[in-house]
């Protein structure tokens, strides 16, 4: 787990991040609110207005239940506000095995400011690192500049477009594919 936490200044929030494999407690619930909110806002990982709580609820569910998959899961105040996702090529890749993809970063509008997306996308990346990858990508829709934002801080590089990447709001969105070589020195 990595912990940020100032002294309590005027009630600032305790931020963590954290890899989970099961739920416990209020979990499934904070990250179905937490992903629902990021929907609202227009950064849903695919879905333009949220799915009913079942299918929320089931689409979590199974995330943790796929092996090539890390879920991590940001906390303010130890309820869950955001999520990333390491996802592992699978067995059959072999041409990719020194490759992950970071998925389904997110963080709910009302916990931004406190620094969780880059100790979501650090953790994720570190993560990548143990494992062993050489390599992580992502990608992301031209709306969702919060995140193109962490990432580019982050070192990653943009090494394409795609402009008919999702259909949103009547329109065509582009997307950016990113990259970011993990056995580079900093």
């Amino acid at each position: 787990m990595n912990e940020n936490s100032s002294p309590n200044q005027g009630g600032a929030p305790k931020t963590a991040v954290e890899q989970i494999t099961e739920f416990s407690g209020s979990d499934l619930h904070d990250l179905c609110d937490a992903a629902d909110a990021a929907i609202v806002d227009g950064g849903g990982f695919g879905w333009l207005t949220p799915p009913p709580r079942e299918v929320m609820e089931a689409y979590w569910k199974g995330v943790l239940l796929i092996p090539e998959r890390q879920v991590f899961v940001g906390r303010l105040d130890g309820m869950i506000a955001g999520s990333a996702q390491l996802l592992h090529p699978p067995k059959n890749n072999e041409a990719g095995a020194a490759c992950g993809n970071l998925t389904t970063f997110f963080v709910a509008p009302w916990a931004r400011g406190h620094g969780l997306a880059p100790q979501l996308v650090s953790i994720a990346e570190a993560a990548a690192r143990k494992v062993g990858f050489e390599v992580l990508n992502l990608d992301v829709r031209e709306t969702q500049e919060r995140a193109i934002q962490v990432y580019e801080q982050m070192d990653f590089v943009r090494w394409g477009t795609h402009p008919y990447y999702a259909y949103a709001g009547g329109r065509w969105l582009k997307g950016h594919y990113y990259y970011k070589d993990l056995t580079a020195q900093t």
